[in-house]
């Protein structure tokens, strides 16, 4: 189905818009300082880097992995790339030597699996990805920024290599959450089919008034497609700010915000926690939110209280909770899924608890009883279609729980060099099997997360493989992780829980980070509440060092490393080690990082 936008490509939109001299994107430097460029300069800088890339031996369809962590670099260097007919491959960028092996194993995973026969970065990171492009059987040569900042012998005559819509675009390396990063292949024609989704149809973006206001990571799917892409196949100007940046003081991006009209921004839910669970009255003061009129949430679980408690927080600058706009979507849908509708705002389902377990989203019973809210995260753009379905492929009615599965012009080819992979997450569906006619099987995109559809409305449950089956009941890992994150002692977003097998049944572990002090008021707090609020017995509780927990560069929690380390032994623990004291009392020491000894008794 061929895209509503004018341009079929990413460089064709941005060549479409080289006349604007007046806008662009405004890159928010660590130090505060900002820099425009221009849309005008943007694709002049685009043409001249990808004349560099090509007199440095790039040719079309090369793979070219890009380490940077500076924005601007990062998005100019993105667009040569693609100008050259080159495919880029972004890599989230190293900025200390705290898991430098580990960060060295998943780059060096990354550049073989996508062939680089390139690779970009900036004379501070070189040091960083130098080692892992070693271990890489693909023959790499290593580029900086400055290399390409030196001026183009003979000026910078505009590209000539035609880049068509079925080209591969950019090889978008998954987060890595529940497996090792798959890179999944995004066409332009993907690019430009789900920008016109999310743009045009999702926000309704006005080109003449909306501002995009972004800290999320360049080398994601959120970041990259929904601020960079998006907004240069429908000529929206962005404000860009470093993630650090946001993370140190997030503030940052209201102040951004307010200073200047953004309407549409976007964040995962522990953002929006974050940033209410930081700020106090004082720090709201003089600011105005009233411009905003898209405050997006998606990219993990969405929680209904972390989005209330924002709203409430933010009140009195004027934010309208209105504004909120929960959605889904992963890196093979390119970007969007489902949006839901405009000045809507936070939209639940409560059911019972109790039949979700068994697999059915029954509404809870009364208003005193027991509930589980669940939040809607909208309806499937126009041209693509979403069903739910069970294990054997057959589509479930309404308010059943099964796995999510897609398919429309958004939906990517699948993950480079790995046909395996591909067919296990692209195939039919139970209906669409021997038809008998001779034609091909429609393929779908199973999405490994669990939901059901009310009124074609989206409700997300989980992840399949995640799911902990108890005495034949199952329960999600990040409901029982966000409650346990809710608790005193344990920081939200600090928690981790899965199943693991115990004398051949199925028992629940919940991992979270914590003081060695705290230990035992940890688990005692964890197993009531977990008690209290599932009904469960906890097998063993593991509180971990501060900042010990496994994540992705993202910053998501990694269930399934965390439950391997702990299956291996390898997982550390906070230890209170008490010792007869000289008068009787007991002298408490802290031993961090030590490893556990794989399952056992709480």
């Amino acid at each position: 189905m061929p895209s509503r936008l004018a341009a079929p490509t990413l460089v064709d939109a941005v060549r479409a818009i080289a006349s604007d001299r007046d806008r662009g994107f405004v890159f928010v430097k660590p130090d505060g300082t900002e820099r425009l460029y221009s849309f005008r300069d943007i694709a002049a800088e685009s043409e001249r880097r990808a004349a560099q890339l090509l007199a440095s031996g790039l040719e079309k369809g090369d793979r070219v992995a890009l380490v940077i962590p500076d924005g601007d670099d990062f998005v100019l260097s993105f667009l040569g790339t693609l100008f050259a007919g080159g495919v880029p491959v972004p890599i989230y960028p190293q900025v200390g030597f705290k898991n430098l092996e580990a960060y060295h194993d998943t780059v060096a995973h990354i550049a073989q699996a996508s062939g680089a026969t390139m690779l970009l970065t900036t004379s501070a990171s070189k040091p960083f990805v130098d080692p892992a492009f070693a271990r890489a059987a693909s023959a790499c040569r290593v580029l900086t920024v400055d290399d390409l900042a030196q001026e183009t012998v003979g000026g910078s005559p505009r590209v000539d290599v035609t880049v068509a819509p079925d080209d591969l675009a950019l090889l978008q390396f998954t987060s890595g959450s529940t497996a090792r990063p798959k890179g999944v292949m995004v066409t332009h024609a993907n690019l430009a089919s789900n920008a016109a989704a999310f743009m045009l149809d999702g926000l309704r973006r006005d080109e003449r008034t909306d501002k995009g206001i972004s800290w999320l990571p360049l080398f994601h799917d959120m970041g990259l497609i929904g601020f960079v892409v998006g907004p240069l196949f429908t000529h929206v100007p962005c404000v860009l700010l470093p993630t650090a940046s946001f993370v140190r003081s997030p503030r940052l991006w209201l102040d951004k915000i307010h200073q200047h009209r953004g309407t549409i921004t976007y964040a995962p839910s522990f953002a929006y926690a974050l940033v209410a669970k930081r700020l106090k009255e004082k720090d709201v003061e003089g600011l105005d939110l009233s411009c905003l009129r898209v405050a997006g949430c998606g990219a993990e679980p969405i929680r209904a209280r972390a989005l209330r408690d924002f709203a409430a927080r933010l009140a009195p600058a004027r934010f309208d909770p209105r504004s909120f706009v929960p959605s889904y979507g992963m890196a093979e849908a390119t970007l969007a899924i489902t949006f839901a509708p405009l000045g809507g705002g936070l939209r639940t389902d409560e059911v019972d608890p109790s039949m979700l377990t068994k697999g059915e989203a029954t509404r809870a019973p009364g208003p005193d009883a027991a509930y589980q809210e669940i939040v809607d995260c909208g309806v499937p753009f126009p041209a693509h279609e979403l069903a739910i379905v069970d294990e054997s492929g057959q589509r479930l009615g309404e308010r059943r729980v099964g796995q999510i599965v897609t398919r429309g012009p958004s939906v990517t080819r699948g993950y480079f060099g790995d046909p395996e992979l591909t067919a296990q997450a692209w195939k039919p569906l139970a209906e669409g099997r021997g038809t008998g006619r001779g034609e091909p099987a429609v393929a779908w995109l199973h999405t490994g997360d669990l939901g059901y559809v009310v009124d074609g409305r989206l409700f997300i449950c989980g992840r399949l493989k995640e799911i902990i089956i108890v005495r034949g009941r199952n329960y999600y890992p990040s409901d029982i992780e966000w409650v346990v994150g809710e608790l005193p002692a344990v920081r939200r977003g600090n928690a981790v829980a899965f199943g693991a097998q115990v004398d051949g049944e199925e028992k629940l572990v919940v991992c979270c980070e914590g003081t060695a002090s705290d230990v035992a008021a940890v688990q005692d707090a964890v197993r009531v509440c977990v008690g209290a609020q599932f009904g469960l017995e906890v097998h063993e509780i593991v509180v971990t060092p501060p900042a010990s927990l496994p994540r992705t560069s993202s910053g998501k929690s990694q269930r399934n490393k965390t439950r391997q380390m702990y299956l291996n032994g390898t997982l550390p623990r906070a230890r209170s080690v008490h010792t007869p004291g000289l008068t009787g009392d007991t002298v408490e020491s802290t031993v961090e990082n030590a490893p556990t000894a794989g399952p056992q008794s709480s």
